[in-house]
């Protein structure tokens, strides 16, 4: 791998010279639909090279684009780019009145850049799928990863080619009528575990679909100029958030906003804006809130004896066990819903009694997942993850009476069979995702990209469980996780750090009515959750750079104020290390949403 793959994109396609008619105007603009991708990905924040016919001299109107990307490949004249009139229609009607290859059909393997290898490599459609097919097949032998695009057009003369591409591709985009054409339903369309699909939808949004998951993404509405290289900014953004290891749908979230943007203005307009590229938008109902976060980041900071815990104890196997990466890989999935309802509210937190000793939620899971580990090692395994059974999983939580108290038993079965079965087809195990990761030069980010294709992991955009099971990699004494100090870990984001956030106040609830569902512990539905959640997110963000403890020990410290501050009994503020600062907020409550994602 060069030292350039991480943060370099590279886009193989170009420039061309285009004509556009839309709303009743027309304009000569910049296009391409590798310039676009190229923009969009540069102003993402991504460092690109783009490959494709340079003309000298460079045109007026490539000029300002040219300046802000490597751009090369074989010089040609002006005379010899594509050039392509391009009509659009009410209803999301486009039409090529005129066209011109130029010397971009003439792109071939001989004129990729010797040095490329190992890197994340896009290539944009093309009107000859063949011609794509043999650029993917020597990027591939030279080990890159391959985003392709799709083109209708080459979709309705050579269906089984782009259908070729797709299945070698890592990434692949396409809009909603190609994946009709490629799959005979939305539906229908999914991947290979290991490889991701980009569904654009126009107004609509996106679909990202992860194997035999599949997230709808919102569009964001806006009033439409010229909708020329939507398709491509968001191409380009969603791989530069990739590449900066955000997860698949919280990528492409920031793709659609990124073509929202673009659609507003003519051609390449506001790539060519300074930044910052749109952000995705907040639910305003609930949001971190900094003056808070700047009272609690000091005490924070003055709690020398605060440490990150080690995952070492009578709850977790011995170090040195040969299977405990099973173990971790396993359990960890399985860390969500310690909780019951009735009557649409919250209940109780769940408490069971296992070996003799009353454990909570998260405890009993580990102390069950230990003895099955000691009983039947080889059923923590890939293989026999996939080969679970109901009374199977039933035998394994059992608690001293006989009852299975964890709640959701079928939907865990469901987490661990995916689990299993994705790492089946992927054809690698947890030993083999923790050395991929150690070869990174940012492992975390490495096993967490990983992890977005594995079921019990993947389905979470923030990604809880992903970012606890780093945690417990890097903090055991083994060190599974090789430590890289400018690398830093995601929040991870439970109910028990969602009440900290609350009622300590660096989270603020906006909208009264939400807050009252809150205070009142009522069942509420997925935009309330993630409202408070994402909110939750940034506001431990904040926290970890105001107090310049890392995340492994904020996350501590809010794990164990789960004692401090329960869900059933009035918190114990006195023996709160913030309690000087907190907002004091004792009515507040976590969502009460259930979810497999904590």
């Amino acid at each position: 791998m060069t030292a350039g793959a991480l943060d370099r994109l590279v886009v193989v396609g170009g420039a061309s010279l285009d004509l556009l008619h839309f709303a009743g105007r027309k304009a000569r603009s910049a296009g391409g639909a590798g310039l676009y991708t190229s923009l969009a990905a540069s102003r993402a924040g991504a460092r690109v090279l783009m490959v494709a016919p340079r003309p000298e001299p460079m045109p007026q109107q490539l000029a300002e684009a040219a300046g802000r990307i490597d751009w090369r490949g074989p010089r040609v004249t002006p005379e010899q780019l594509p050039t392509f009139e391009i009509v659009h229609r009410p209803g999301g009607h486009t039409g090529m009145r005129n066209a011109r290859l130029g010397a971009e059909a003439d792109l071939g393997p001989a004129d990729l850049p010797a040095e490329l290898a190992g890197e994340l490599v896009f290539l944009i459609a093309m009107a000859e799928p063949r011609q794509q097919l043999a650029l993917l097949d020597e990027l591939r032998r030279r080990g890159c990863r391959v985003a392709c695009g799709a083109y209708m057009c080459a979709v309705d003369r050579r269906p089984e080619t782009v259908r070729r591409i797709f299945e070698a591709s890592d990434i692949f985009f396409c809009n909603e009528g190609e994946a009709l054409a490629l799959f005979g339903s939305l539906d229908a369309a999914r991947t290979t575990p290991g490889s991701l699909l980009f569904v654009t939808r126009g107004a609509r949004g996106a679909r990202v679909v992860q194997g035999d998951l599949a997230t709808d993404v919102a569009g964001i509405e806006v009033t439409e100029l010229d909708p020329t290289g939507a398709g491509d900014t968001f191409s380009g953004t969603t791989l530069a958030r990739l590449q900066q290891g955000l997860h698949p749908v919280r990528a492409a979230r920031r793709g659609v906003a990124a073509a929202a943007e673009m659609v507003q203005k003519i051609g390449p307009e506001a790539l060519l804006a300074p930044p910052p590229p749109p952000a995705v938008t907040s639910d305003p109902r609930a949001r971190a809130d900094p003056e808070q976060i700047a009272r609690i980041a000091p005490v924070l900071r003055e709690l020398h004896q605060l440490a990150a815990f080690s995952f070492v104890g009578e709850l977790f196997p011995t170090p040195g066990h040969r299977r405990t990466l099973d173990f971790f890989f396993a359990a960890t999935l399985q860390q969500f819903g310690f909780w019951a309802t009735e009557h649409e509210r919250y209940a109780r937190p769940m408490i069971a009694r296992l070996g003799g000793s009353e454990l909570k939620g998260s405890d009993f899971l580990w102390a069950c997942c230990l003895r099955w580990l000691e009983e039947a090692p080889h059923d923590l395994t890939p293989q026999g993850q996939s080969k679970l059974t109901h009374e199977g999983l039933t035998r394994r939580f059992r608690a001293d009476d006989g009852t299975v108290p964890l709640p959701a038993l079928e939907t865990r079965l469901r987490q661990a069979k995916a689990f299993g079965h994705d790492l089946e087809r992927m054809r690698t195990t947890p030993a083999e995702i923790v050395a991929r990761a150690n070869r990174s030069p940012r492992p975390i980010a490495a096993l967490l990209a990983e992890l977005d294709h594995v079921g019990g992991y993947k389905e979470d955009p923030l990604r809880k469980k992903s970012a606890l099971l780093a945690l417990i990699l890097r903090q055991r004494p083994e060190g599974f996780l090789r430590r890289v100090e400018s690398e830093t870990l995601p929040p991870i984001v439970d109910y028990h750090v969602q009440r900290s956030c609350l009622r300590t106040g660096i989270v603020r609830v906006e909208d009264a009515a939400l807050r009252q569902r809150l205070e009142d512990r009522r069942l509420v539905d997925a935009a309330d959750e993630w409202a408070v959640r994402r909110a939750s997110y940034d506001a431990m963000l904040q926290l970890v750079e105001a107090s310049g403890r890392p995340m492994e020990v904020v996350d501590w410290f809010f794990f164990r104020n789960r004692t401090r501050c329960p869900e059933m009994t009035e918190p114990d503020c006195a023996v709160c290390p913030v309690d000087g600062v907190c907002a004091q907020h004792k009515a507040l409550f976590q969502p009460v949403h259930r979810t497999t994602f904590y």
